[in-house]
């Protein structure tokens, strides 16, 4: 089932960020500056915010009344021009129910609400995210750096029109 984001969800997003983040970038282990990063960003508060936020988005996917993935839109955000769209900050699925067409569900699911097209960033190394997307029909259209603790780390844009 997909529904918005409630503040009753917000503790198990934060959970699940933790889960699929640091399975995605922790892939030699854990270091401070990871640490540091997840524990201070993916927390209850950080998504209270979000749904504060009106200018963001937060749809979630509950299976049997577990939260199992979700999608969290930015529809002020922009990549290089408007004519790129709206920002999908965020799309976690638990790599439990990888391949079940969750994140296919969620992207439709903001097609439905919020139209096309939109962006999106991914990291460089993150090969089975970037299959999914231009599984997709995804399509590259620039590269931007995430800091963490002055670590720059190299993401793909993607846009779907």
């Amino acid at each position: 089932m997909i529904r918005k984001a409630t503040q009753s969800d917000c503790i198990n997003l934060a959970v699940l960020s933790l889960q699929v983040w640091l399975h995605t970038y922790a892939t030699q282990g854990i270091r401070t500056k990871l640490s540091h990063y997840a524990l201070s960003t993916f927390t209850e508060q950080y998504f209270n915010n979000m749904l504060d936020d009106s200018t963001c988005n937060i749809w979630v996917y509950t299976k049997d009344e577990h939260l199992v993935g979700f999608i969290v839109v930015d529809l002020a955000s922009t990549f290089g021009c408007a004519m790129n769209g709206y920002e999908v900050k965020t799309l976690y699925v638990s790599e439990h129910f990888h391949g079940k067409g969750i994140g296919r569900k969620l992207l439709d699911k903001i097609k439905v609400q919020h139209g096309y097209p939109f962006w999106l960033s991914t990291w460089v190394k993150n090969e089975s995210a970037l299959r999914f997307y231009r599984h997709l029909d995804f399509t590259t259209i620039g590269e931007l750096n995430f800091d963490i603790d002055g670590e720059l780390h190299e993401n793909h844009v993607l846009s779907y029109c």
